[in-house]
């Protein structure tokens, strides 16, 4: 890491351990509304108290979980009481915990299937005349990995898997739950305390959710599985003509500039060798002030895919939500774009 890098990395460091008292902090301003109220209104949800009472267990609880993640991590933890972390970032450590649930709890089994299973049928379906033991020639990179459930779960049907991620949060959290489970359901969080808005019930907002559901290591002996840490346009840089396949899942919408993604794609790609995509277009650069941004309509991602050398064998539109309560009042769904492209001959 170059010295950016490595304040940065501190800094997720620090916000993760600071997790436990902005947590708290932010639960005790209920504590405090709840005080404040008439006599005669605290009398009729006595039972509120008892919950802001139990979060506050609930947020040690994911604390520990937190710890365990980065007592890993090499780099010493320097806390700088002057400069709290901020909002964003701590958004980023909540994010984080729900993202346990979509890629290794049970409860985020709905999600994977409406995503994860199109992807995975597919490749089956490419490969089907292709021996176990032949699939471990074929190499699919799946830039964008998050917390590698998808790659894992390629790498388990035979293909050489390689993840690629950026997000320092992400990479923390996937080092820890690929490399340091050992037991199914090892570990339990509480990743939906956060929030009393849009709660069915309290008894399942305080249920833990257990990761992961399935033990990672359990991976055919010849499984050849990686994860490689970087932007996704740099690390590739000159992998060209390097890969068979290439599984984008909400990934390409991350770009700053979507045009240069399709370019890497392309040229990394074997000739002949197909793209996978799944996932909206919410582009994360759209409303930045310091970063510029492209931003297509679905229609013209499609010409300016074909215009640069693919051609779609399979479209359709896949309705999923994305790291949702799966018990809660609210669900954002997307209405994702699914297709396979080849690489056309030059």
């Amino acid at each position: 890491m170059d010295v950016n890098e490595t304040n940065y990395f501190n800094k997720v460091l620090q916000t993760c351990s600071s997790y436990r008292r902005h947590a708290l902090n932010h639960n005790h301003r209920r504590r405090h509304d709840f005080m404040a109220l008439a006599e005669h209104h605290k009398k009729l949800i006595p039972q509120v108290l008892d919950k802001i009472n139990l979060v506050d267990e609930k947020i040690h609880a994911n604390s520990h979980f937190l710890s365990l993640m980065i007592d890993g991590s090499d780099t010493p933890i320097v806390i700088d009481s002057s400069a709290p972390p901020v909002s964003a970032e701590m958004d980023k450590v909540r994010s984080t915990l729900k993202q346990f649930v979509r890629d290794w709890a049970v409860q985020g089994k709905p999600e994977r299937e409406a995503t994860y299973r199109p992807i995975l049928d597919t490749l089956e379906a490419l490969y089907s005349n292709t021996s176990v033991t032949a699939r471990g020639n074929v190499r699919v990179l799946v830039p964008g990995a998050g917390l590698g459930r998808l790659a894992f779960e390629i790498a388990k049907q035979g293909f050489s898997c390689q993840g690629n991620e950026f997000s320092y949060y992400m990479l923390l959290a996937s080092e820890f739950i690929l490399n340091r489970s050992t037991a199914a359901e090892q570990y339990e969080l509480y990743p939906f305390i956060h929030s009393f808005s849009n709660i069915k019930s309290s008894n399942q907002q305080l249920t833990p959710i257990r990761v992961p559901d399935v033990v990672p290591g359990d991976l055919p002996p010849n499984a050849d599985f990686s994860m490689v840490a970087g932007d996704f346009l740099e690390v590739y840089k000159d992998d060209n003509n390097s890969w068979d396949v290439i599984v984008t899942c909400f990934f390409i919408d991350t770009a700053k500039n979507i045009l240069e993604y399709i370019e890497t794609i392309h040229r990394i790609l074997k000739q002949g060798g197909t793209w996978i995509n799944i996932g909206p277009l919410l582009y994360h650069f759209e409303d930045s002030i310091d970063e510029s941004s492209v931003e297509l309509s679905l229609e013209e991602l499609r010409q300016v895919v074909q215009s640069m050398g693919f051609t779609f064998k399979e479209e359709k539109m896949i309705p999923t939500a994305y790291t949702g309560n799966p018990d809660g009042m609210l669900s954002y769904v997307y209405d994702c774009a699914f297709w396979t492209a080849v690489k056309n001959p030059c």
